[in-house]
């Protein structure tokens, strides 16, 4: 793989590598959706991937990907609990010792699903510079390999596969709605989707209260906004970075975004019509076409991809009851 540039090879080769290891998630077809968002709806439901969310794809690619000797040495990353959680079921599957520097607040599931894997979970402050200087120092001091969760090529062609999948189930899909956080899902997506099918609208989608991502495709070039709390604990973005931004601007047509209040108006939609439970993070396309901010076509065929359901139950309780829930900045 050419440093920094991702292609469709390099997601069709990530695709054989980590076939022993994924699960092809079905396309799900949710009709009951129609009326109310107003397209031919289908879900990419990666809650049902292996460790409950889409990173598994793009740890196992970048793991397996990584020479003998690295390996040995152990693998180190920062994550919001998703990306953690895949790497260490990864390490536990190939033998190789992984470090987790996660929030200090985040849901016990996810730190729980590092450790059961035989993962060493860190803790330390949300702001992701302070977990990053935490990572950077255990990599001085033990010789570790970083697994970057969005800036890692390996890590966006796995997490590519998925355009793949949802292109083998559905060769007359018209748009693809994605989830934006650091950039890696969408940079895969993206690139696999318009490699296959150039034709396809692909949308990135974000809370609209950390939306660094959508704010810079606003203004048309790279921007940092101030973040507010949000529900959608793994979607937080102050400012886009590189590689994921080039190839984003390149492959990405539109960006939409969603409210506190549409997000967990859509994690109720989907667990009642869908019968999934979704984490937050999941429902921010859903929830931005509650809000009517993308007006589909009649009879287009969009698949939402829903990355994952790692969310803790009692919270999720919560949303379902209409009641108060912490967001996170």
């Amino acid at each position: 793989m050419k440093e920094q540039i991702l292609t469709l090879q390099d997601i069709e080769e990530a695709a054989r590598r980590i076939a022993p290891y994924i699960f092809h998630t079905p396309l799900l077809r949710a009709a009951t959706l129609d009326p109310i968002l107003g397209c031919e709806v289908y879900i990419k439901p990666e809650m049902l991937q292996v460790t409950g969310a889409f990173k598994f794809r793009g740890a196992a690619n970048a793991i397996l990907s990584l020479p003998e000797e690295a390996r040995k040495k152990g693998v180190i990353c920062v994550s919001s609990g998703n990306h953690g959680k895949a790497c260490a079921t990864v390490g536990h599957l190939t033998g190789t010792h992984i470090t987790v520097v996660l929030p200090e607040d985040v849901p016990h599931t996810k730190i729980d699903g590092v450790r059961r894997m035989g993962g060493e979970a860190v803790p330390a402050p949300r702001p992701y510079e302070k977990r990053m200087a935490v990572a950077r120092q255990l990599m001085e001091e033990h010789g570790y390999t970083m697994v970057h969760a969005f800036e890692d090529p390996h890590v966006m062609a796995g997490q590519g596969t998925i355009g793949l999948e949802v292109l083998e189930d559905l060769p007359e899909l018209d748009t693809i709605v994605v989830p934006v956080s650091g950039g890696g899902l969408m940079s895969g997506i993206s690139t696999a989707v318009k490699g296959k099918k150039p034709s396809v609208r692909t949308v990135g989608a974000q809370a609209a209260n950390s939306d660094g991502f959508a704010a810079s495709w606003r203004a048309g070039k790279k921007v940092r906004i101030t973040s507010e709390p949000t529900i959608a604990d793994g979607l937080t973005c102050s400012a886009p970075s590189e590689p994921d931004y080039s190839i984003i601007k390149k492959n990405v047509d539109q960006f939409i975004t969603a409210s506190e209040e549409n997000i967990q108006e859509a994690m109720r939609l989907v667990a009642g019509e869908v019968k999934l439970l979704a984490e937050p993070s999941s429902c921010v396309g859903i929830g931005a076409f509650l809000g009517g901010d993308y007006h589909p076509a009649p009879g287009e065929k969009v698949c939402f991809v829903l990355s994952g359901g790692n969310w803790d139950v009692d919270q999720i309780g919560k949303v379902f009851n209409h009641e108060p829930v912490e967001a996170v900045l």
